[in-house]
C-alpha cells in the first residue's frame, strides 16, 4: 500500500495526539516522518517515544525545506498557520492546517491566494464536520426541505478550562501570542459548523468578556446576535468557565425546528409551511399540526482521524476532504466580526473593513504581556 509520508509542525497537547494516532496506525495510509518543535523537552519526547526514524527539527521551515515529507500538518500557534502553510505551499508539500485558519481574515486571504495557485490539496482540521449528526443538520437544512431559516440560538459552554490549561503555555490567552480567547482557540468548531449549516450572518453586535473568569487578557464569555441576509436572526452564548456546561444547537425554519443536544438531534417537523399556516388560519391561537422524531445519522464519529484519513485519501485516490483549506477563513470572519464589534461597542456588517480590525488587534498585542508557561502537556482526549 502507498502511504502519504507525513511531517508535524508542533507537537505540544494537539500534535502529539495526532502523532501517536499515527503511529498507533489508526490512519492506515499515512506515516509518520519527521516532527519539528522549539521545545526541547518535546523534541526529547519525540526521540524516546516516536520511531527511530522519524526526523526531528527545532523548525517549521528546516522541515518543509527537506525531503523528509510530502505533507506536512501545522499545530502551532495561531499567528504562524498562514505563514507556515505559505511556505509548505511553496516548497510543493500538501497541507493540513490546525484550526483556526489564522488570527485575521487578510492574512488568511493571502494564504488562500497561494493555495488557489498551486496544485498541492490544502485542508483545514475541522474534525466536528466528521460528526453524523453535524452532517444530518447540514445535510437537512441546505436541502430546503424544511424551508428557510427564521433563528439560530447555539449555547455553547462546554468548553470547560482551568486556570491550568491557561498557565501551561505563554503563548496562551494573550493577545500577542494567540490572538484571541474562547473564539479562536476552542470556538473555531462551532463557528465552522454555524456557517456551513447555517450560512453567513449579514451583521454582527458581539459582547466580549476579557478575562471574566480566568487571569487571562483576552475573552472567556461571549453573546453574540447575528442578523442573515433573508433576515432571520440568531444568538451565539459560549465561555470557557461553566461548569456543567450546555451544547445546545436549535434552528428554526419555516417547516420547524431541528434541536442538537446531548448527542441527540430531534426534528419537530410542521405539516404546513409556518408563513402560509400564519396568514391562513382562522384561529388566533392554532399552530400548525406537528410531529416530533429522532433523526438518525449515520453514526460515524471519526473526529481527527477522519480527517487525517480523509487528507491522504485526497492525495492517494482523489477522494473527498473533510474541509477545504480555502473554507476556514468563513468562521474566522465570525470571530473577527465578533472582537471587533465588541472593540467598538456597535454592530458590524459583514464583510467588515479588514484593516480596522487589524490596527485594533495591533493595538492589542501592542500592550500584551509577556508570561512564562508551566509546560505541561495536556492530553487531547479531554478537549472534546
Amino acid at each position: 500500500m502507498k502511504k502519504l509520508r507525513l511531517g508535524i509542525i508542533g507537537i505540544g497537547g494537539m500534535g502529539t495526539g495526532h502523532a501517536n494516532s499515527i503511529v498507533e496506525q489508526k490512519v492506515p495510509e499515512i506515516v509518520l516522518t519527521a516532527v519539528a518543535d522549539r521545545s526541547k523537552d518535546r523534541r526529547d519526547w519525540a526521540r524516546s517515544a516516536l520511531p527511530e526514524e522519524v526526523q526531528i527539527f527545532t523548525e517549521g521551515s528546516e522541515l518543509i525545506a527537506s525531503d523528509s515529507c510530502d505533507a506536512v500538518l501545522i499545530v502551532v500557534p495561531h499567528y504562524q498557520h498562514p505563514e507556515l502553510t505559505i511556505d509548505a505551499l511553496k516548497h510543493g508539500k500538501h497541507v493540513l492546517c490546525e484550526k483556526p485558519a489564522g488570527v485575521y481574515t487578510k492574512q488568511v486571504r493571502e494564504m488562500n491566494e497561494v493555495a488557489a495557485k498551486s496544485d498541492k490539496v490544502f485542508a483545514m482540521m475541522f474534525n466536528q464536520r466528521t460528526n453524523g449528526i453535524y452532517r444530518k443538520m447540514h445535510e437537512l437544512v441546505t436541502s430546503g426541505e424544511l424551508g428557510a431559516i427564521k433563528r439560530v440560538n447555539w449555547i455553547i459552554t462546554d468548553w470547560y478550562r482551568t486556570q491550568a490549561y491557561y498557565d501551561s503555555g505563554s503563548w496562551r490567552a494573550t493577545w500577542d501570542g494567540e490572538g484571541g480567547g474562547v473564539l479562536l482557540n476552542q470556538c473555531p468548531h462551532n463557528l465552522d459548523l454555524l456557517q456551513w449549516i447555517c450560512g453567513m450572518p449579514s451583521k454582527v453586535q458581539a459582547f466580549c468578556h476579557y478575562g471574566k473568569w480566568h487571569d487571562i487578557e483576552v475573552e472567556d464569555d461571549v453573546t453574540a446576535y447575528f442578523e442573515y441576509p433573508n433576515g432571520a436572526t440568531g444568538v451565539f452564548i459560549t465561555s470557557t468557565a461553566d461548569a456543567p456546561g450546555t451544547n445546545r444547537f436549535e434552528i428554526t425554519l419555516e417547516m420547524g425546528k431541528l434541536v442538537c443536544e446531548k448527542n441527540e438531534l430531534t426534528l419537530y417537523k410542521l405539516a404546513e409551511n409556518e408563513r402560509e399556516f400564519c396568514k391562513t388560519a382562522t384561529n388566533g391561537f392554532g399552530q400548525p399540526k406537528l410531529t416530533i422524531t429522532n433523526v438518525e445519522s449515520d453514526g460515524k464519529n471519526e473526529q481527527h482521524v477522519g480527517v487525517l484519513k480523509a487528507f491522504a485519501g485526497n492525495i492517494l485516490h482523489g477522494t473527498p476532504l473533510v474541509a477545504e483549506g480555502s473554507e476556514g477563513i468563513h468562521g474566522l470572519t465570525l470571530s473577527n466580526a465578533m472582537h471587533l464589534s465588541s472593540w467598538l461597542g456597535q454592530p458590524v456588517e459583514i464583510p467588515f473593513d479588514e484593516d480596522l480590525f487589524l490596527s485594533e488587534l495591533n493595538k492589542r498585542r501592542s500592550n500584551s504581556k509577556k508570561k512564562q508557561g508551566s509546560g505541561i502537556v495536556f492530553d487531547i482526549n479531554e478537549s472534546f
